[in-house]
This record gives structure tokens, sequence and C-alpha cells, in this order.
């Protein structure tokens, strides 16, 4: 009998996908094994919303972890297991190493054969070209969506904004608190006594938590409060984005914002 070890994986953009859910995959691959009467199953191995292109996820490192364990790791798909022909190269490097079979049940290669050990990298290869390719379409919308004044580049609603029918809108109540924060510091208050005030006169922050010396630190430095976003390095103005203090306020804390 040889041992298998079955990897699944499914990112944030896969998890809508039919047939790409954890179950699913694993389902498969377990219906494959049940085929291969001399293969057993040892352990599966499940990790959710990791990118491919990330090597350090929870369960694919426990896999290599216990690499004797197991003789054979099948994945459903070679992009289930990376995304990064560098990343590929390393793992199967350390397979032969181990004296340890990778299969890929859908594009029914394994490394026993030469061909197939030929195809999985050209296969590999065109994967990482795809991923390489969306990340590129993906970095010229956020640079369009930061022109355009859409919104922070990152997740979740920054403090002293709503969203609204895809835009920020100010929430006054909070936009007073970061009129505050900035008035303070510029008045020689630190980021410790700032902290303080804000605890003391029982405000919360966003997500009703308790203040600390980093939040405050990071809408001192956030452009965003200016009417300015920040994206991949660089500042955009917009008239789309409504600002908390003036250009001059934040500039008086930060010295000036360079502009594109």
């Amino acid at each position: 009998m040889r041992r298998v070890a079955i990897y699944v994986r499914v990112s944030t953009e896969d998890q809508a996908r039919d047939g790409y859910s954890l179950d699913a995959q694993e389902k498969k691959l377990k219906a494959y094994c049940t085929l291969r009467t001399e293969w057993d199953v040892v352990d599966v191995y499940r990790d959710e919303g990791y990118s491919g292109r990330n090597p350090n996820r929870p369960e694919y490192r426990r896999m290599m972890s216990e690499i004797d364990r197991w003789d054979i790791l099948l994945v459903l798909k070679m992009d289930r297991i990376h995304r990064n022909s560098v990343n590929f190269t390393e793992m199967m490097s350390h397979l032969n190493s181990h004296g340890k079979d990778f299969t890929s049940m859908m594009e029914k290669f394994d490394t026993t054969t030469a061909m197939g050990r030929f195809v999985m990298d050209i296969i590999q290869r065109m994967a990482q070209l795809e991923s390489e390719r969306t990340g590129e379409r993906v970095k010229l919308a956020m640079t369009k969506k930061a022109k355009d004044g859409d919104g922070p580049m990152g997740s979740g609603e920054p403090y002293g904004y709503r969203y609204a029918n895809g835009k920020l809108l100010v929430v006054e109540y909070e936009a007073e608190v970061v009129r505050r924060i900035f008035d303070m510091h510029l008045s020689g208050s630190s980021l410790g006594a700032i902290v303080n005030s804000l605890i003391n006169s029982n405000i919360p922050t966003k997500n009703g938590g308790t203040w600390t010396r980093m939040t405050v630190w990071k809408i001192l430095h956030n452009p965003l409060y200016a009417g300015v976003l920040r994206w991949d390095g660089r500042n955009y103005g917009t008239d789309n984005l409504p600002a908390i203090v003036s250009r001059s306020t934040y500039e008086a804390v930060n010295g000036p914002i360079v502009m594109q």
C-alpha cells in the first residue's frame, strides 16, 4: 500500500466557484483514491482562504512537517498546491529529496515519468503567468479607483467615514474626533496623552474597541483625512473624496503631500 496525503485549498476568490469548495475537492480525491486500490489515504490537509502564491499556509506547512507519514501528495489541480513556479520547484525538490511522489488528478500527471515532470512544469508556468496577469489587471483597476476617488484601498470603513452607494461620506461625530486628534497633536500632546483623553471621554473606536497609540498614529498619518487617497506609494487627489481636516493641517503634522 502507498500512503496518500490529500491536499485541498481555496482562496477567497475560489470559494464562489462550483467544484472548488474544500468539500468538493476532498470528495473527488477520496473517490479517486478508492479506484487506486493500492492507495491508502492517511490524512486530508485543508487550507481555506489562502492564496496559492503564499507558501506559508498552516495546513500546507503541517503536511510538509509530516512528510514521513505519506508517500504521495495528491491534489485536484496543480494550482491548488502552488501558483508560483519558484515555490512549486522548491516543493518538488523537497519531495524528491524525501523520495515522495506528486500527483494531480485532473491534469493526470505524476512525477514518476520524465514526460509528466516536463508537462507539469509547463502547466505550472502557465498558471503563474495567468496569476501575474490577474494581478496586473487588479492593480490597474485599483489605480483607476484611486484616481476617481472611489474610496480607500483597504478593507472596511475608515474612522470618520461610512460607505454609501460605493462612495465615502463623512460621519460628523467621528470627524470631530479626528479633528480633535489633529488639534491635540499640533498642540504638543503625545500619542499616549491623546489616547488617554479619548478613553476618558468614553469615545469608542470604529468597531467599539479601545484606542491605542497605533490607532491614533494611523489617523494622523493617513492622507485620506485631507481628501487624498494613497495607493501603491502614490497620492491621488479628487473632488469625490470629502476631507475631514484641511490640507494645511495634515501637512503641519506630516509635511507636504506630493501629488501624482
